[in-house]
């Protein structure tokens, strides 16, 4: 069963970072697509990045590509995303998502973490 934990928001500065942390409690991460997703108030979920089960294959939303790295430690069941340069535009709820085969559609993603707030200040 999979049980994901997010971790990691925070209030920060624009320009500034943060990482993200998402553990698999359940510990049967290995086998699935890992994928971030953010929600900002008033508006629909968006795709965030997400990575294959390998590890090979990384893919990211245009918004954030350049300033945003996935990365996860199997043996630590862990999925990473690396902020830089924020922007308050980035501002959301940030959720990562376990799912088979999946890509950016969030509806192919069957297990979700409860979220983590993301709050970039001017």
């Amino acid at each position: 069963q999979v049980q994901l934990v997010e971790s990691g928001g925070g209030l920060v500065q624009a320009g500034g970072s943060l990482t993200l942390s998402c553990v698999d409690s359940g510990r049967t991460f290995s086998r699935y697509t890992m994928g971030w997703f953010r929600q900002a108030p008033g508006k629909e979920r968006e795709f965030v990045a997400r990575i294959t089960w390998s590890g090979g294959n990384r893919y990211y939303a245009d918004s954030v590509k350049g300033r945003f790295t996935i990365s996860k430690d199997n043996a630590k069941t862990t999925t990473y995303l690396q902020m830089n340069s924020l922007k308050p535009e980035d501002t959301a709820v940030y959720y990562c998502a376990a799912g088979m085969g999946a890509d950016v559609n969030f509806a192919r993603y069957s297990h979700w973490g409860q979220g983590t707030q993301v709050t970039v200040s001017s």
